[in-house]
């Protein structure tokens, strides 16, 4: 009874931190109240080529997402080259979403106790707005939505009004730290990264 009380205690400490590793706006979180008279897109949508990346990369990520008072933590593999997008996201030792994204198709696979919320479009999403040049991302974005960025800091806005900030330690998107604000859906994801550029393409810049 006590070996099956662990347990169940273990998977229920799995099931609260799947359950609050928000990688990026979920449908089912109440967002901020917006300036603009015209309410933003659930999801922005957002889905670039892994070239216009503009480099090959291999990368280990620690990730800790703070949300309503509370933090937890996520350590993600990625290796990105002008082919594909592949990560590895693991919770408490244990394997709970990879994504392989050539550019067309995004195939996933998600823990059986990762929320129905956790999206591995919205987990793209992020990826490609902390990593991909500005150019890439600005070329890419629908009506109504707006990036800039000033120094070491990106802005994301809907209708003028800013809807998610990222602020990188150093130049380089994949080396140091990366704080992601989300001021519509109330949570900050911060990625520290360990690794770094494999090459560069000469067709475009890698850096934010």
């Amino acid at each position: 009874m006590l070996t099956n009380g662990i347990g169940r205690a273990s998977t229920r400490r799995l099931a609260m931190t799947l359950a609050l590793l928000v990688m990026a706006g979920c449908s089912s979180l109440s967002p901020a109240p917006s300036a603009s008279s015209v309410a933003p897109p659930e999801s922005l949508s957002l889905k670039l080529s892994p070239a216009s990346l503009g480099a090959s990369i291999s990368l280990q990520q620690h990730l800790t997402v703070e949300r309503n008072g509370r933090t937890d933590q996520l350590d993600a593999a990625v290796e990105i080259d002008a082919q594909q997008l592949n990560m590895v996201g693991l919770a408490l030792g244990q394997r709970v979403l990879t994504l392989h994204y050539d550019g067309v198709t995004l195939q996933s696979w998600r823990h059986p106790m990762l929320p129905s919320q956790v999206k591995a479009e919205d987990v793209l999403e992020d990826t490609q707005l902390t990593l991909w040049p500005l150019e890439a991302i600005r070329k890419a974005l629908p009506a109504g939505w707006k990036i800039q960025q000033e120094g070491l800091r990106r802005t994301l806005f809907w209708d003028e009004v800013p809807v998610e900030v990222i602020i990188y330690s150093n130049p380089s998107p994949w080396g140091g730290k990366i704080e992601l604000t989300n001021l519509r859906f109330h949570y900050r994801l911060t990625i520290e990264s360990v690794g770094g550029e494999i090459a560069t393409s000469t067709s475009g810049a890698a850096a934010p």
